[in-house]
């Protein structure tokens, strides 16, 4: 999703660009774009496709675990110039030690296993660039979106809710405060890292600097969609109990404030600013969903479960 808006830029400014990947779908495609096709999870396979070939720049977009680094380390140590890993925001320590959130806020998060893993990955890459000058550039993304993309939880689920008149949950009291960003203004700072040399060793988010509460996020996405929500306020603890994978991602990252400080990336390019607002964006992707009648896809199980944990929180707040 991310990189599609990257790869754009890219081809934009003229750059050779090649993406690595199964060739088994042709899901947001990029003219222009060179196809090497191979299996990053398939070390030799990809050793083979590429003995021959040299990279200024490598980008991994889907490197979620140490182990995935060790093999990139293997595959272009002495294949690229620079070597960028896709790491994530939500690593930062929750509660925020200070607003708005800079780079060197401490990496901490004893909630979330896919932020740990990002933690790792980047704790083992810092190793590689002290110890063997591995060329790496870190950059984490916060909550970015495209047309495809609903930034709540239950995705077209949710929508449906409000189609359908029934309640929606978000969490905790609806007013922390969340970062947005829209994937065509991330690349725009993005693009500022590639073949830079004062970017190597250093780590980066790129971020909007809209800030919005989170029934602030609910009532765009409604508006888009033409309806006004009916909104339900439940505690984050309490939907872990019966949703963990969706108590997780709350407790460890979005039940709190995240604003940023783009000081850095603006360091590299001045001019870099996210125009795109998060009102334009949810017309955007209320406007993909209505365009095909097949993407407009319910999870029954989810909706059950949103259901479910309603009918439990209401009837523990009557009782």
């Amino acid at each position: 999703m991310i990189s599609s808006a990257c790869s754009e830029q890219c081809i934009e400014k003229g750059f050779e660009l090649y993406h690595m990947n199964r060739g088994q779908t042709t899901y947001r495609p990029v003219r222009g774009v060179l196809n090497i096709s191979a299996d990053i999870r398939k070390k030799e396979e990809v050793q083979k496709v590429i003995s021959d070939m040299r990279f200024d720049v490598v980008v991994n977009w889907i490197a979620y675990e140490p182990e995935h680094i060790m093999t990139d380390h293997e595959l272009f140590k002495d294949k690229t110039l620079q070597y960028i890993f896709i790491s994530s925001a939500s690593a930062y320590q929750k509660p925020p030690s200070h607003f708005p959130v800079s780079e060197t806020e401490p990496l901490i998060n004893p909630v979330w296993k896919y932020s740990q893993n990002k933690i790792a990955c980047e704790n083992y890459l810092r190793d590689l660039h002290r110890n063997y000058q591995f060329p790496v550039t870190i950059v984490r993304p916060s909550h970015t979106y495209d047309k495809t993309l609903i930034p709540l939880h239950g995705g077209y689920t949710t929508i449906d809710r409000m189609l359908k008149g029934k309640p929606v949950i978000i969490h905790g009291d609806g007013t922390s405060l969340w970062t947005l960003t829209h994937h065509k203004d991330f690349a725009k700072g993005f693009i500022s890292l590639i073949g830079n040399p004062e970017t190597i060793g250093e780590d980066y988010h790129i971020t909007s600097d809209e800030s919005l509460t989170w029934d602030q996020i609910c009532g765009t996405m409604a508006e888009a969609a033409g309806v006004k929500p009916i909104i339900i306020h439940i505690p984050s603890d309490f939907i872990n109990r019966f949703d963990k994978n969706w108590g997780d991602g709350l407790l460890g990252d979005k039940a709190h404030c995240m604003i940023f400080d783009n000081s850095k990336i603006r360091g590299i390019n001045p001019e870099y600013k996210a125009t795109i607002p998060f009102h334009q964006g949810a017309r955007e992707i209320l406007a993909w969903y209505r365009a095909e009648k097949s993407r407009q896809v319910v999870d029954n199980a989810d909706d059950e479960r949103m259901d479910t944990i309603i009918r439990h929180y209401l009837s523990a707040y009557e009782n």
